[in-house]
Parts: structure tokens; sequence; C-alpha cells
């Protein structure tokens, strides 16, 4: 039904994708999907996997970082926690000792936090535009859904005070006002799963009603199962607006189900 003749970028169509006309509610991930803050987060968590693990006989470096990569993209979307649990799972199959999934996070956030600490002080030494960090063309499609109606909700694992500081960091906060959701304690009630249905029930709308636009598998295959629209960005985590995808991002989000697969936003009127 749709040609990819009418895009400037990539983007891939799953067969018999349709017009979605009843959408009325967009959720968005965050990291990756609206934000490039966390740029480069899969290299820093690939790193200090690796150093938990060992190369096994025969195995080549390569190899074993592409595997890493792979467990952790599978699980982009969740809590970090279970990508650490995963890590700890990898070294104990490899018949080495398992690290502890806690510790592993508080040394990957650590690391992760002087990438993001250093952006930010860009941005407000005046360095950096906001803009920078915002997903390519990121910011048109929030408008293009604003003029439409459509009520927009940011639904992240990243823990959720940080989501909010971000947000409004990157100027993306008002396009959101109290929807804005993000990881807490209580893993369970906070999950995507969890917040989609609590969504569809206190919004009183159906799985059809839903456009959901994230960069992990996890919320296009929720989506999926409640009859939503999804859209997968495949974002370079390298370069912002290359228009290239992320080749291990754009295979897993394929195969969750995902209707359109896109690198960036910059087709965002023709798509919406």
């Amino acid at each position: 039904m749709f040609s990819s003749d009418s895009f400037q970028g990539l983007i891939e169509f799953s067969p018999g994708v349709s017009n979605r006309p009843q959408i009325t509610h967009a959720v968005f991930d965050f990291d990756g999907t609206l934000s490039w803050l966390r740029h480069g987060w899969p290299e820093i968590m690939t790193q200090l996997f690796r150093e938990q693990i060992a190369l096994l006989p025969g195995e080549t470096e390569i190899e074993l970082r592409s595997m890493l990569l792979n467990d952790l993209l599978a699980l982009n979307g969740k809590a970090s926690i279970y990508q650490m649990v995963r890590c700890a799972e990898r070294a104990s199959e490899r018949g080495g000792p398992a690290p502890d999934p806690e510790s592993l996070l508080l040394e990957y956030q650590r690391r992760l936090d002087l990438a993001i600490e250093a952006r930010t002080k860009k941005i407000m030494r005046g360095e950096s535009s906001r803009d920078d960090f915002v997903i390519f063309g990121a910011r048109q499609i929030l408008e293009n859904l604003q003029r439409r109606g459509v009520t927009l909700i940011i639904l992240s694992g990243t823990v959720e005070h940080r989501v909010k500081e971000e947000a409004q960091l990157l100027d993306l906060a008002p396009y959101f006002g109290k929807h804005i959701y993000g990881g807490t304690k209580d893993i369970a009630q906070s999950s995507k799963r969890a917040v989609i249905e609590r969504l569809l029930r206190q919004e009183k709308i159906e799985g059809e009603n839903l456009l959901s636009i994230g960069d992990g598998p996890v919320e296009i295959e929720l989506t999926k199962e409640v009859g939503g629209f999804a859209i997968a960005v495949a974002s370079d985590e390298e370069v912002n607006g290359s228009g290239r995808m992320h080749p291990q991002k754009r295979a897993q989000l394929a195969a969750v189900g995902a209707d359109v697969v896109i690198a960036d936003y910059r087709d965002a009127d023709a798509l919406m």
C-alpha cells in the first residue's frame, strides 16, 4: 500500500501495513528514540560485559562482542538490571564466576553517567544545542502528532526521575505534560507491559488506538500483542542524523513484527 519512493530516508514497511486513522495515543520510548544523550550506551555495556566473560577456545573477539551486543539489545526497553542478569548468566554458562548484577549495574551507570554529564555540560555552556542530543527530526514528529490532537506519552526503562530531568533539559517535557513514565523500585508495576495495560484501561482505548515508537524490541512486541501500530527506530548510536540504521537494532526490531522501521525522523510528515 505504501511506497518507499515517497520518502527521502531509509524506511522499511512490513507486508500488508495500512493506514491507522483511529490512532489517539502515541507512546514513545526515550533513550535512542527521542533522546541521544545516552548514545553509545551499547558499546559501554558491551565493554563492561566483555570484562566479565573470557573468550572460548576458537572464539574470536568479534564473535564474542557480537553475541554480547545481541544479548543486551534483545533486552533493550526493559530495566537495565535484566541485562546485568543476562551477563551473569553468560559468565556462568562459560564456567566462570558470575558477577553480581547489582554491582554490574552500578558500574555501568557510573560509566554512562560520565558521558551524560559531559554532554549535559556542553548544552549548559552553549557549546552544543539541545537538538544535537535529540534524535534527528524527533521534534518534528512530536509537533505533527500534537497538531493532530494525539496524546503523547513517554514510557522508558530508565529510572523515572532521570527521564523527567533529561526531558526537561532537552525541552521535550512540554510535549508530554504529566505523561512521562520510567522505571521505579517496583519493577513489576513500572514495566512497559504493566504501564501499557494500565494506559489502555485508564484512557478507555483499544489497542488499535495506540501508536508505539521505540528502538527496543520490548515496546514493539508489546504493542503488536495488543493490536497497536509499531514504528521501530533503528537509530545510529555513533552519528545523530547520519540516516543509517543500526544493523543489529534493525534486525531485532524487524524480527518482533515492527510495522515500519526507520533510521530517524527525517520523513516524519510523510510517515504521519
